[in-house]
């Protein structure tokens, strides 16, 4: 594969005239979509995964995220936009971007495999005056402690990365992601794109590749600065509703309906931003975000504590849920254990088809470990198998029955159901997602 040498002008003229070519590694619900500003925008874009049956799909005009249709990837590739596995092609682009998971391990502990495991396999293929782009949400000083090395140590031309204007070498940018899968209010081009590069130039030549296709870059002073900015918009969700979340259960001891507090406290035209309570918190970023600052902490003898108390609220969400069905089923002359149980959603959040970090996974495995028989119903999930942290095994089950379970358990609240008709049918509904507002029955447990 042939390699491409660019002094920083032409690399950045190149940008700003959509004739650089831009590799995205990872085809998931990051870098695919951007992918795709990128094709509209006329740039000639490869998409790289190491997995097959995505790399297929995506070559022969096929989706496999419920909310891309396939027109739009037969669109882009138009544009001249495909996909490999082939790790080798990354020397003929002129930017690579890494939008990779960045899971916690099993001790509550940042997993970076993923992206030193894309770094090590695009470091022989990098170049002089290429510029590389981490997406991937982690702690503040990864770029400049993990990936900068590791692009050091793996390129056979002893290249460095630049940390000063005038030097040759790789161009090492942090800007991270702000997808947010579902959400329709908000334009994706309308995003303002942060950026912090290890080098001035870094800063320039990210700042032309994402003004193409973002109304608004945001320059800040250093990748640590953009790394600790994601955390903190995430951990400002996450901390909030962590407080609806202890509200509510203090609200439900008081005889309160907490939705209905939310709903007057949000008239209130300034100083009050409404989050909402829910079952525990999924997706990537907002349940795994206060980890990997608390970790980072512990390097410099500091103790996140309003933190990691928010992440402990939100972690024992599933826990408080399974009680509450125990108990609503007693109420009934029932046991947990036998009890047919139809979980209502899978998807982390509503009419979307992302399992990931959803809380209906938790809460499924603790009905199993309570002796409950489990089934789901989610129109986005014919099956499940196993994930990283979980192995169901599963199919989705129709609503023809409802009758047959002891308890209906509604987790993602999906626009798609009849609230109405599943309380008719329903021997007992447990609602914790308040999906059943406005509906009277005395078969509704809310929490």
């Amino acid at each position: 594969m042939a390699t491409v040498s660019t002094t920083l002008p032409e690399l950045k003229q190149r940008l700003e005239s959509r004739e650089a070519r831009i590799g995205i590694v990872g085809m998931g619900y990051v870098g695919l979509p951007l992918a795709l500003l990128f094709s509209a925008e006329r740039f000639r874009v490869t998409g790289f995964d190491i997995a097959e049956s995505k790399v297929n799909a995506l070559n022969s005009g096929g989706s496999y995220i419920v909310r891309i249709l396939p027109e739009a990837i037969q669109e882009a590739q138009k544009a001249g936009f495909r996909a490999t596995s082939d790790y080798s092609e990354v020397a003929a682009m002129d930017a690579v971007i890494i939008c990779v998971p960045t899971p916690l391990n099993e001790f509550h502990e940042p997993d970076l495999s993923y992206v030193t495991g894309t770094v090590q396999s695009i470091a022989p293929y990098v170049h002089e005056g290429q510029l590389i782009v981490l997406e991937s949400t982690t702690y503040p000083g990864t770029t400049e402690e993990v990936v900068v090395p590791l692009l050091e140590k793996g390129n056979p031309h002893g290249l460095k990365v630049v940390r000063a204007a005038g030097e040759q070498g790789i161009h090492v940018v942090f800007s991270p992601e702000r997808e947010d899968p579902g959400n329709d209010t908000v334009a994706r081009h309308d995003i303002p794109k942060v950026i912090g590069g290890c080098d001035p130039g870094a800063v320039e030549l990210a700042a032309a590749m994402y003004g193409a296709i973002f109304r608004r870059v945001v320059p800040v002073s250093s990748p640590a600065v953009a790394e600790m900015t994601k955390l903190l918009e995430n951990i400002y969700r996450c901390v909030n509703i962590a407080l609806v979340n202890e509200l509510k259960q203090l609200c439900m001891r008081m005889g309160i309906d907490m939705h209905e507090v939310i709903d007057a406290a949000k008239t209130k035209p300034f100083g009050f931003q409404a989050f909402y309570p829910g079952p525990g918190l999924g997706g990537h970023c907002i349940p795994i975000d206060p980890f990997y600052l608390s970790w980072k902490a512990r390097e410099y003898d500091f103790r996140t504590r309003f933190i990691e108390l928010a992440g402990e609220v939100n972690i024992s969400m599933p826990y408080f849920v399974i009680e509450q069905t125990s108990a609503a089923l007693n109420e009934q002359r029932k046991a947990m254990k036998g009890s047919k149980i139809l979980v209502l959603g899978l998807a982390y959040k509503r009419d979307i088809d992302d399992l990931r970090e959803s809380p209906s996974l938790t809460i499924i495995e603790l009905l199993r470990q309570k002796g409950a028989e489990v089934s789901y119903n989610d129109p986005f999930f014919a099956h499940v198998g196993r994930g990283r942290h979980y192995d169901l095994n599963m199919d989705n089950t129709p609503l023809d029955n409802l009758e047959q379970f002891d308890a209906v358990l509604i987790v993602t609240d999906h626009s798609s159901y009849d609230y109405r008709d599943i309380v008719q049918r329903a021997q007992l509904v447990v609602d914790t997602r308040n999906a059943t507002k406005g509906i009277q029955s005395p078969k509704i447990v809310r929490c």
